[in-house]
């Protein structure tokens, strides 16, 4: 009897199962070490501040396990202080705690350690959750200051992104680090696109999750006249094609108009039924922001300016300012008094 012929493709469906049970029990098991890392953390702090315990009766609780459960992991001393250290960083705030509970331990303890402010801990643990950040994005992220950057840089959109998508100011940043290209200081504008395209997965990790890639150079007909937009993408989220221009020099207000006539050509000839007004991003090597203001306040298109860096920044100097923001920022007591 002739045995039927078996793809590869077939098994796919047992694969995929496979591979989701796989990732369901690692989610589960996280849930579970992450939740008896918090009693125990919760356990710690209770008893040292109450005088119960003092502070060296953490290592001496290590030693015990160590005794009494051979074999068992991740309770050394110091860790059992980080332990009291995630329960009492999240313990007053319901609104936070159960995005901690969501992330590995690994995660926490970066979060922990290197945010200066609660904010700043909410800011990292909701994007790492919607993002699905790795550890080593994740410290990316904190290395190109991305919380600092955010608070004293929010995004530069025209009033019409704001009215067809208003969740856009939570996708888009007002700058992008692109140092994984490499780029020469004086590179031309084919230097920076054919580095994205060559480095894509990471330009579309710095760009957001629900990004997908469209095309390059996509082709616009207009008129009998053809035309080529540097790059199209596509946002799951916003569900809109978004159009990008990039610019090695400084904005200028004129680069709207063309951005405005491509995001026209794209509604009318490549937008499908079920999805919103494209979004365009003109990626400049460097923007004035009053410049921008001024041009973005009376433009039609629904259109936002961004800076590209391909430098990490100085993040002791962005935490400086920051520190000077809050305190600028910070509620008159005299005033309210």
């Amino acid at each position: 009897m002739t045995q039927p012929t078996i793809r590869q493709d077939d098994f796919n469906e047992i694969s995929q199962l496979i591979a989701a049970a796989r990732q369901h029990a690692l989610q589960t098991v996280n849930t579970v070490l992450i939740e008896l890392y918090w009693q125990v953390g919760q356990i710690l702090s209770r008893k040292i501040a109450q005088a119960e315990w003092g502070d060296g009766v953490v290592a001496q609780l290590a030693e015990h396990l160590a005794r009494t459960q051979p074999g068992l992991r991740g309770f050394t001393s110091r860790n059992l202080f980080r332990m009291r250290q995630f329960y009492e960083a999240y313990q007053d705030d319901e609104k936070v705690s159960p995005l901690a509970r969501q992330l590995p331990w690994t995660h926490n303890l970066l979060i922990l350690s290197q945010s200066k402010r609660p904010e700043e801990r909410e800011f990292y643990l909701r994007l790492a959750i919607r993002e699905k950040w790795s550890k080593r994005e994740l410290e990316r992220q904190f290395k190109t200051a991305l919380f600092e950057r955010t608070v004293l840089s929010p995004v530069k959109v025209s009033p019409l992104v704001s009215q067809i998508h208003p969740d856009a100011l939570s996708v888009f940043k007002d700058s992008y680090l692109v140092e994984f290209l490499d780029l020469p200081q004086g590179h031309a504008e084919a230097d920076l696109h054919r580095g994205l395209l060559q480095r894509l997965k990471n330009f579309l990790i710095e760009l957001g999750r629900d990004f997908c890639f469209v095309g390059s150079e996509y082709p616009l007909q207009v008129g009998g006249r053809d035309f080529a937009l540097d790059l199209l993408l596509f946002h799951r989220g916003l569900n809109c094609l978004v159009a990008i221009e990039l610019k090695v020099g400084r904005f200028e207000p004129e680069y709207l108009g063309k951005l405005g006539f491509y995001l026209e050509a794209l509604d009318r000839d490549a937008k499908k039924p079920h999805e919103h007004p494209a979004i365009g991003v003109l990626l400049c090597a460097s923007k004035d922001d009053e410049v921008v203001e001024y041009a973005l306040s009376r433009s039609l298109s629904p259109a936002l300016i961004a800076e590209y860096q391909t430098q990490l920044p100085d993040k002791a100097l962005l935490q400086a300012k920051l520190h000077e923001f809050y305190w600028l920022n910070a509620p008159d007591e005299d005033a309210d008094a």
